[in-house]
């Protein structure tokens, strides 16, 4: 069953994101922006917590968790060390992922050529 959660909660938001996208003007950077503010404050607001306890890795393999990642970062960075602390602590939750696409781009980019 969290498998279900999981696909229709992911599902879900991919779909509302393709509707913005066909109904609107705006482009793919905007939604991503659009998505990882709304994660933000969504964990702002407590509820990023409840939906990644309730759809798991539907909630968590979207965009909108880098914003919640960021957020939840630099509050645990201002509760620790106060103001410098969001500005040190802010992408300690997200690092791992930010460095893993820059690896794995630079090793496809390797592998394949793009076309022209």
């Amino acid at each position: 069953m969290n498998y279900l959660y999981a696909f229709l909660f992911a599902g879900f938001a991919c779909a509302i994101a393709q509707i913005i996208l066909d109904n609107t003007k705006l482009t793919p950077g905007h939604i991503t922006s659009l998505y990882t503010a709304v994660g933000a404050f969504l964990s702002f607001l407590g509820v990023y917590d409840n939906l990644i306890a309730k759809f798991g890795a539907g909630a968590t393999s979207l965009i909108s968790n880098f914003g919640h990642m960021l957020y939840s970062s630099a509050l645990q960075g201002y509760m620790e060390e106060g103001v410098i602390g969001i500005f040190t602590n802010m992408l300690t939750k997200s690092s791992a992922a930010i460095t893993g696409a820059i690896v794995f781009a630079f090793l496809l980019s390797v592998v394949f050529k793009p076309k022209d």
